[in-house]
């Protein structure tokens, strides 16, 4: 049987095989008209072909994306959370300078952009820092705050989940230190990239709500957080340009509502089953940023509705198989740590789709594992093999265990008392009938369940005992079933 951690492997590899391929795509370019030449022979230079898939960079960032999945779907994470807690200096007041510790050292790395002689300034924004690397000439320090303030978060409310009394529930003690620190840290990021600030918000705020933090706490800070997404806007006017065109895009059709209709007119152009791989037209000089952003859109031109729908289909399967491996594990912090993973893998697909669909303002998010771009897939990737370590390594639950165990030893019975009867040896066997489908024991029930050895427990289901044959071996009534068991022919 296919595991979950499975799914995500096959899902995230057709994700960036079809990246590369549209990649290449996108960024092929056309011959310029000689003196004397025919306008007919016009040819690409760089077109989509086997030799240029493998030659590419975007195929070198697949193989780095793929090893990283992989060396991370092999680390012992849950190990590493088992033990997490038995560090001495964790406890007490350990998680809260942890957390402050880690907040600072978050918002180092953000602002590593503004240091002269690395920084890297790309269409007037300062969001890269130069690592003059073979393969991987920059990073965005944004990504690597985006997926680590997802684990600080995670370890500190699952360490404050722990106590007997969930401390989240308290506000200035359990659930404020959490908030200032992921506010400092987005802070820093709105700086110079609104839309990771947000996406890192709202993947933190899931991950809370989910360790158990009060709705009505959150809405404390509802006015803070809006006042600083507006004063962000208001304060940049390139920001507020992109709001003006997203309401109304052909006030401005060759300014800031360009991006827009480009987009809707490459995403309509592709009809149902597209113009092809490598014959696209909106990519040549007519669409910006074709190859990262807006990447979604020359998938449409090029595949159709029907490549639209499979590439939905693989973030909807990712996004699914991780909530399944939520909802199994028991393991606080591992559990925390998948939600906020899978949270922000969906919420970063789900702007960036909305963005190219005219569904919201033009932002610069780029679509995971797809989009152009050396850190994203690889970090992406990464954290991706990490849920899949963590479904590797989850240990099956008592039901789970003895489920099949109890189901195929159903017909074994004792008597007592005239009435069938079921020896429960030991709590599991308990838990394999509630999972085997049987009727759940009222709350006193279950606890005379779990102190009583050998307990009367009535099945709804009939049994047909194998070593006895009847005239109608398929079905059997209660009265010849007791007949069976009560008289010996």
């Amino acid at each position: 049987m296919i595991r979950p951690g499975q799914v995500i492997v096959l899902c995230a590899l057709a994700l960036l095989t079809m990246g590369v391929v549209m990649v290449q795509s996108a960024g092929m370019q056309v011959t310029p008209l000689s003196d004397g030449m025919n306008p007919t022979e016009s040819a690409a230079v760089s077109g989509v072909s086997a030799q240029s898939l493998l030659t590419s960079r975007t195929s070198l960032y697949l193989v780095v994306a793929l090893g990283a999945m992989v060396l991370a779907s092999r680390l012992p994470v849950r190990r590493f959370a088992e033990r997490l807690d038995k560090v001495v200096w964790f406890r007490p007041g350990g998680d809260l300078g942890l957390l402050v510790i880690g907040s600072i050292t978050l918002v180092a790395i953000v602002l590593s952009v503004y240091i002269p002689g690395i920084r890297r300034e790309v269409n007037g924004a300062t969001r890269w820092v130069n690592l003059h690397l073979p393969g991987l000439e920059s990073v965005q320090p944004s990504e690597i705050a985006k997926w680590t303030i997802i684990g600080m978060i995670a370890w500190y409310a699952s360490r404050l989940a722990s106590y007997p009394s969930n401390r989240l529930h308290r506000f200035w003690s359990g659930l404020f230190p959490a908030v200032a620190a992921i506010g400092v840290v987005a802070f820093a990021v709105v700086l110079e990239d609104l839309g990771t600030g947000v996406l890192m918000v709202t993947a933190c705020t899931i991950v809370l709500l989910g360790a158990g933090a009060r709705v009505r706490h959150f809405a404390a800070f509802v006015p803070i957080g809006a006042f600083g997404v507006v004063m962000a806007i208001m304060t940049s006017p390139y920001r507020v340009a992109r709001i003006t065109a997203f309401l109304d895009p052909y006030a401005d059709p060759k300014g800031e509502g360009y991006h827009m209709i480009q987009s809707l007119a490459t995403v309509s152009g592709g009809g149902v089953f597209g113009r092809g791989i490598g014959h696209g037209l909106q990519k040549f000089g007519y669409l910006p940023e074709d190859t990262t952003d807006f990447l979604f859109a020359v998938v449409c031109e090029e595949i159709g509705l029907v490549g639209a729908i499979i590439v939905v289909a693989l973030y909807a399967g990712i996004v699914w198989t991780g909530t399944h491996i939520i909802v199994r594990e028991r393991n606080t912090l591992l559990k925390l740590v998948t939600l906020g993973i899978v949270a922000t893998f969906c919420v970063q697909a789900l702007i960036n789709l909305m963005v190219v669909t005219g569904l919201g303002p033009t932002k610069g998010i780029a679509l995971p594992l797809i989009s152009s771009g050396g850190t994203g897939w690889i970090l992406t990737a990464f954290m991706l093999g990490v849920v899949v370590s963590i479904d590797r390594t989850r240990e099956p639950s008592i039901a789970e265990d003895y489920a099949d165990e109890f189901a195929e030893g159903f017909a074994e019975r004792t008597l007592r008392d005239g009435d069938p009867m079921i020896a429960v040896p030991d709590r599991a066997q308990l838990f394999g009938a509630i999972a085997a489908g049987e009727e759940r024991p009222e709350p006193a029930e279950m606890q005379r369940l779990l102190v009583d050895r050998e307990v009367e427990f009535k099945p709804r289901v009939r049994v047909r005992p194998k070593p006895m044959q009847t005239e109608n071996p398929e079905r059997i009534d209660q009265e010849e079933y007791e007949q069976l068991l009560f008289h010996d022919d």
